[in-house]
């Protein structure tokens, strides 16, 4: 299971890497049309996104223990979304080894 879940994180990484160098390579992000930027689903999905990700951070400020290292994480999950959340979930199954259960990944280690 811990090989399976670093190739779904790699994969995450890598492509939301991806789309965000293409994006930002064909239009700035301040370039929005007020038409999107305003339009109910669009406010709709970034509640649900930011929601998401302060869930995801949950998990983050009980495995990390120290509050530097959760204000980075946080700061870092607000501001690059997926790619930190993805990194983080990388650096966490990269200390386990590919037998160890998915606790071993989930739960704080003494």
């Amino acid at each position: 299971m811990i090989v399976f879940l670093r190739c779904l994180f790699v994969v995450v990484l890598v492509s939301m890497l991806s789309v965000t160098s293409w994006a930002s390579m064909n239009c700035a992000l301040w370039d929005i049309p007020a038409a999107v930027g305003g339009h109910p689903w669009f406010i709709a999905t970034l509640f649900d996104t930011y929601w998401a990700f302060l869930t995801f951070y949950c998990w983050v400020f009980y495995k990390e223990r120290t509050w530097p290292a959760r204000f980075g994480w946080l700061l870092g999950i607000l501001l690059l979304g997926n790619i930190v959340m993805a990194v983080y979930m990388l650096i966490q199954l990269f200390r386990v080894p590919p037998t160890a259960r998915v606790e071993d990944v989930l739960l704080r280690q003494p």
